[in-house]
């Protein structure tokens, strides 16, 4: 008989037995994982190097980066945030550093190492951690008095437990086993990915990053006939945008700005089939027609010089050279030949470039899924279920998900903290 069964060996169930053990000692505390190893999902995080959580100290500020759960956490992060979860590594001698764009590393830049203090920590203080133990089936000991607690069935064993903390991330299998205590699960669909595009504009240019702006609308807007009104914006609202940088790839697109677009716009991205249309302003800060405006005083002031080899804005050149020649201006065009309609099409391509996205592929290792269980029959200031008691949630397994950059790891570091501040006083 345990106190507390965590069903699930990765960061949430870790982070929630260590705080359980630490804070109550006398609790008897188990994680059932059902892989041979645990903490897989931190291993492959951060390309090996394990992004713990991101350099935003203000709750208000940190929950704008979660497209589900911004509401909920407001309340937890209070109670548990970034700082919180610096403090804990360093006081057990690991040392973090914080990067230029704020995602926070262990100075070793190792996984293993954020790996090691868990595994430690966890049976110094007396945590059971019991592998190739996956579970089949949770039922009350006695339906009537849920309060009596609960046989956990796993492939190798049956357990008994007093309080039972889900912390399985994204799995199909769990969540149907939490649908017949009556809970409510959001379909998942997946999160975080990078966009397949075929287009000759990217072929020959992976690698280029630049700032840019990428809107996702409901229609294609851009004619096939090109004409510039000058100071004209797009008429029509964007169903999705994001800035930030843009990284071109062998199969399409990727970096913060596609990324932060596919975790906002997961549901409808997943409706559309990952076949939309984007709109890329690879000029961020300016509009079509004062582009053309100043296309034009280029051809005035640079007339002998050609096209191809004056890059006039700040782009990198293999970009520039790229969206010169898919307007129809080729390597021996001079400013002064070129033509308005020449001018109109490359002030398209330089703020309104579309490009027709079929697919997607995930990101690095980082498979992230939006879903699970709904917010509303969960309890933030416990994590507890609000239909069955003595039944607790943390991490991925409930319908929040977060842009990449450590900050689907800060909800499983808060989550788990509250489950054993609760579990610990209860």
């Amino acid at each position: 008989m345990f106190d507390v069964i965590i069903i699930g060996g990765g960061a949430a169930g870790f982070f929630t037995a260590i705080h359980i053990a630490e804070n109550a000692p006398h609790l008897k505390v188990a994680i059932l994982e059902k892989g041979k190893s645990v903490l897989s999902k931190v291993k492959v995080s951060g390309g090996g190097r394990c992004n713990v959580t991101h350099a935003v100290f203000n709750p208000s500020d940190l929950v704008l980066n979660y497209p589900r759960g911004e509401k909920e956490l407001l309340g937890p992060f209070h109670t548990f945030c970034t700082g919180d979860t610096m403090a804990f590594f360093e006081e057990r001698g690991i040392a973090l550093k914080i990067e230029e764009d704020g995602r926070v590393f262990p100075v070793s830049d190792s996984s293993q190492t954020i790996i090691d203090c868990f595994v430690k920590e966890a049976d110094k203080l007396g945590v059971r951690v019991l592998k190739h133990s996956a579970v089949s089936n949770v039922e009350y000991i006695n339906q009537k008095k849920p309060e009596l607690g609960w046989n956990i069935t796993s492939i190798k064993k049956e357990y008994k437990a007093k309080k039972v903390v889900f912390t399985t991330g994204s799995s199909p299998k769990i969540w149907k086993l939490l649908e017949k205590f009556g809970h409510t699960i959001v379909p998942p669909v997946p999160s975080l990915f990078t966009f397949n595009i075929d287009d000759v504009r990217l072929k020959n240019i992976p690698g280029v990053t630049t700032m840019a702006r990428v809107s996702v609308f409901e229609k294609k807007i851009v004619n096939t006939k090109i004409t510039v009104k000058l100071n004209s914006k797009i008429s029509k609202k964007p169903l999705l945008e994001s800035e930030g940088p843009l990284l071109v790839t062998h199969w399409g697109m990727s970096g913060p700005a596609i990324l932060k677009l596919s975790a906002w716009g997961a549901t409808l991205l997943n409706k559309k089939e990952y076949k939309f249309t984007i709109q890329v302003n690879w000029l961020p800060d300016m509009v079509i027609g004062s582009v053309f405006n100043f296309l034009q005083e280029v051809k005035e002031s640079e007339p002998k010089k050609t096209v191809l080899r004056t890059k006039v804005l700040n782009l990198p050149r293999r970009l520039w050279t790229s969206l010169v020649r898919a307007s129809g201006i080729d390597g021996n065009i001079k400013w002064a030949e070129t033509t308005k309609i020449q001018l109109q099409a490359l002030a398209s391509q330089l703020t309104e470039c579309e490009f027709s996205v079929n697919g997607k592929s995930t990101f690095k290792e980082e498979f992230v899924t939006a879903g699970g269980i709904d917010l509303k029959e969960i309890n933030f200031k416990t994590y507890e279920s609000k239909i069955v008691p003595n039944l607790y949630f943390a991490g991925e397994v409930i319908n929040v998900d977060a842009i990449t950059g450590g900050f689907n790891f800060q909800n499983a570091w808060t989550g788990g903290f509250i489950v054993a501040q609760a579990i610990s006083k209860g």
